[in-house]
Parts: structure tokens; sequence; C-alpha cells
């Protein structure tokens, strides 16, 4: 198989939020086709009506919108290989389900949902597990078990029906896996899973295959947890005498404590989101956050999970797309679940923070500012961000970091007075304020060399000073470097800021 014949699909189920753990999947197998060369489709598979969430389609063609993820073909592209939406392809699957009939792997089954409980019930009362399978089916109501006329008269009667997959008897299901390596599995420990329902749509199993084999893919990369699904559609390739695609099953995402899969609950309990965007449960009215509404950039968020579960081969950590497609590997993709850690996350936010524009941050932060009422140059804005953009993780927590900068303080950190505010203070920021009024040039540099050689000559603490002086200036003891901030807010409003702070906090006796 050429490069130019790699085809690779993301295929998500319209039954509510796309979880980060989704996202990874469609992400690596993006990375794998613009790696190789190949062609990247988005397949919605909605057999399953009962489970139809509305808006949930919506949500996963946005989500994808905002992370950058690009799709060759599919439901928001077209191409030559469509209908890419199941239920636009209802009519194709009975035809592959009667060519399984046809050639002997597959059967009717006339099991009611009522009688196969109460199988279950019997079994769970010897401490059994019922399963659908060569041991069991010759006892049940299916044409394995019926007469050919028995089987047509509950058919001519239109008794309700599922065609199930006839799992081989005594035979070692040989399985290949890109990061797996080969699996085997003994067929009789499977049950005969059902292909086709009487509502006359497909089951996941056929319709997943069916499409697969007919939208031409070359490689099937999912999650872990369809490795119990892989006996089954392989075997479902052999019968139809198709040729096989390479498969590649990822691991899980694992919660930050303890054991199991990264979930929902996880989220709500530890304070992340487990959704790429907000989410509002259209029965419930429940809303959920996003990486999104929480302020990640879509780039972090990205990078972010390109690493739960691959890495590079090197000690880089932070990859564009066209990086991460240039450096990705299936060979680089490990085994074990990947445990996710919130902190790293927003350090990975904090990094992108780093690397964006002056200008590109203070036209996201400006929205902050107007909401606290605050009419601000965005030349200005640009500067304040460029001193404080360290100190914050995402473009809401700006606002802490810098407001200072915007307005006056309006009152004094009670724990930084009680520490820093001693009995020589309010005579040496009086002499300081007359120091900065005679200066003509209050640049940083300026001003700092000047600060700092009066408190030499006079043989003042120098952390006492600048500490009060910070406290005056910005209302605690935070911020970038002092001299940096009064030369941006300029001479007159440092002035103003000291003789208000003078007469707040007064002489302490």
């Amino acid at each position: 198989m050429s490069e130019h014949d790699i085809r690779v699909r993301f295929a998500p189920s319209p039954t509510g939020p796309l979880h980060i753990g989704g996202v990874r999947t469609a992400l690596y197998n993006y990375l794998f086709a613009r790696k190789n060369g190949g062609k990247f489709i988005l397949r919605i598979e909605d057999t399953d009506q009962t489970r139809f969430v509305p808006g949930a389609e919506d949500y996963i063609i946005r989500a994808f919108d905002w992370c950058g993820i690009e799709f060759d073909e599919g439901v928001t592209k077209g191409g030559d290989y469509g209908p890419y939406k199941q239920s636009e392809r209802k009519a194709m699957y009975k035809e592959y389900a009667d060519r399984l009939m046809v050639s002997g792997h597959a059967y009717y089954a006339f099991d009611t949902a009522e009688e196969l409980t109460e199988l279950r019930k019997k079994f769970e009362a010897k401490k059994e597990t019922f399963t659908y399978n060569a041991a069991e089916r010759k006892r049940l109501k299916n044409s394995l078990a019926l007469t050919e006329a028995e089987t047509q008269k509950l058919l001519e009667a239109n008794t309700p029906f599922v065609i199930r997959f006839k799992m081989p008897e005594d035979q070692t299901v040989r399985m290949d896996d890109l990061i797996r390596g080969t699996i085997e599995v003994q067929a009789n420990v499977l049950d005969d899973k059902v292909l086709f329902k009487s509502d006359g749509m497909p089951t996941y199993h056929l319709a997943n295959v069916v499409d697969d084999h007919l939208m031409k893919i070359s490689h099937v990369i999912r999650g872990e947890e369809w490795l119990p699904s892989l006996p089954l559609h392989v075997l479902l390739y052999d019968a139809f005498g198709w040729e096989t695609p390479q498969f590649a099953h990822l691991p899980l995402l694992l919660k930050p404590d303890g054991k199991g899969k990264l979930s929902k609950r996880d989220g709500d309990r530890l304070g992340f989101p487990v959704f790429p965007l907000q989410w509002t449960d259209p029965k419930t009215g429940e809303t959920t956050r996003g990486y999104r509404e929480d302020g990640y950039f879509p780039e972090a968020f990205i990078n972010m999970l390109a690493l739960l579960g691959w890495n590079p081969g090197d000690e880089r950590e932070i990859f564009s797309l066209d990086e991460m497609s240039a450096a990705f590997s299936i060979e680089r993709v490990g085994k074990s679940g990947s445990r996710f850690n919130p902190e790293k996350a927003k350090w990975f936010n904090h990094q992108y923070m780093l690397k964006k524009s002056n200008k590109e941050l203070a036209g996201q932060f400006l929205p902050f500012i107007k909401k606290e009422g605050v009419i601000a140059d965005i030349d200005y804005i640009e500067k304040v961000v460029g001193l404080v953009k360290e100190r914050a993780h995402f473009v809401h927590e700006l606002w802490d970091q810098a407001d200072f900068f915007f307005k006056a303080p309006s009152e004094f950190d009670p724990k930084a007075v009680k520490k820093r505010w001693k009995q020589v203070s309010y005579d040496q920021m009086t002499e300081l304020k007359t120091l900065l009024s005679g200066l003509d040039n209050f640049s940083s540099g300026n001003a700092e060399s000047v600060v700092k050689k009066w408190i030499e000559e006079k043989e003042y603490s120098m952390g006492a000073v600048l500490n009060a002086f910070r406290l005056l200036i910005v209302g605690a003891l935070k911020g970038p470097h002092l001299f940096d901030i009064i030369a941006l807010i300029g001479q007159e409003e440092t002035l103003r800021r000291i003789e208000i702070g003078l007469y707040e906090l007064g002489r302490k006796e």
C-alpha cells in the first residue's frame, strides 16, 4: 500500500458531548494522515437512534473547528465515499447482512428481550454468565435451532428478529495491532453479536465494518475500549472476503488519582473540564464546562492531548500541529494508560500564553477590562500584558495580576501593612515622593538608579523601602518589577498614589 492509499477516519456517535479522549483519538488519526500524506475522514455513526442526543452532532463539529483539526472528507466536507452519516446509508446495510446469511456466517434470532433476560437470571442464580454463543445457540429460538419451515413461518408472520453473527467453533482468532502486537482469542468464548436489528438499522459492528470497507479505510486507529470488538470485526472482514485494515488501539486516558478511565465525574470532583467546549444537556438543562470557556488556547489544549499517550522520542514538549504531524508515529504510542494531569494542562496554556504577542493578548484581555468598567488605550494594555503575562496561566487571570495598572488601590492588604509598613515608612515615603517629583527622566532604569542611590546614601534598608513603596503603588506585595510599574503608570499617577497611601496609612505610632 502506498502512502497515498492511507485513509483514516474518526467516527463518533452523537450521543452526547465529545470527551477529550475522543478528541485525542481524532488527533492521532489526523497526525497519522498528515505524516503519511493520507486522508482523514469524519463519519457520524448514528445507528443507535435510542441514544441519539439533539445537538450532539453540531457540538462535535464545532469542537473540531475550535481545536483546528481539519477533515479531508466527511459530513462537513463531502467527498466521493458519502453519505458520511450512517442514518443516510441505512438502505445498504440489509444487503450486507443478507450476504452473511447466504454464506452461512449469520442467522436469524427470534428470542425476545424478555426471554433473554429470564435466561440471564437463571444463569446468575447458578453464579454463571449467560453468553449467546456456540454452546447455547442451538438451544435457543433461532434459525440454527429451528427447521427451515419453522423459520420461514416466523418470518412470514412478521415475528421480530435480529440477525446475529455466527462465531466459528474451536477456532483461534489471530489479530495484529500496531501498538499491542499479535493478539489471539478463542472464538468459543465470544458471543454471537447482533448485526442487524428488527427496526431495519444495523448495529455498530456491521455498519462500522461495511463503512470502513466501502470508504477504503486503510488504518483503524481507535480507543482501547474497542479491543473486545476486534475479533468480531476481523472475522467479519474474513466472512465478506475483504482485505482487513491495520488496527491500532490507543491507551486509555486515566483519572488524575486512583484507578480507571477519566470521566466527567472526575472533572466535576477535581475542578477541571473533560469536554473541549461547554455542553448544555438538552434534557436536564445541566451545563458542563469546557476547555474553551475555561480560557484554554486551542493550540495548548491539542498540544497537551498529543503527549498523553505519545512521545516524540526527545525532550520536546511544545509542538505546533505541523510539528506534531512531522514527528508523529504510531510506533511511539504507548500501550499503558496515560494519567491526566490538570496542572500540566495549565502549564501548557501558560507556555502558549508566553509565545503569543502582547498585541494579540491585549485584544483578548480588552473585554475583561471593559467588564471592570475601565477604559484604556490598547497600546497601554499591550505594555501591561507584556509585564504580567508570565504570572498568569489564562487571559482571564490577567486582571488579578494587573488591576493596579488601571486603577489606584482602594485598600491596602492588611497582612502586608502589618509586615511592611514600619514606624519609619511614613517619613521615608514622604522623602521618596519629593525625590521622584524632581525627576525629569521617569523611565524605569533612571528611576531605579536614582532611588537605589538615595537609599544607599541614606543607609536605609533596601527591602524595607521598596516593599513600603510597592504597597503604596499596588496595594499589596505583588506585581512585576516595581520601577517598570511606575514608569508605565507615569510620574503624576505615581506621586498621586504615594500621597493617597500616606494619607490612608499615616504614621505608625
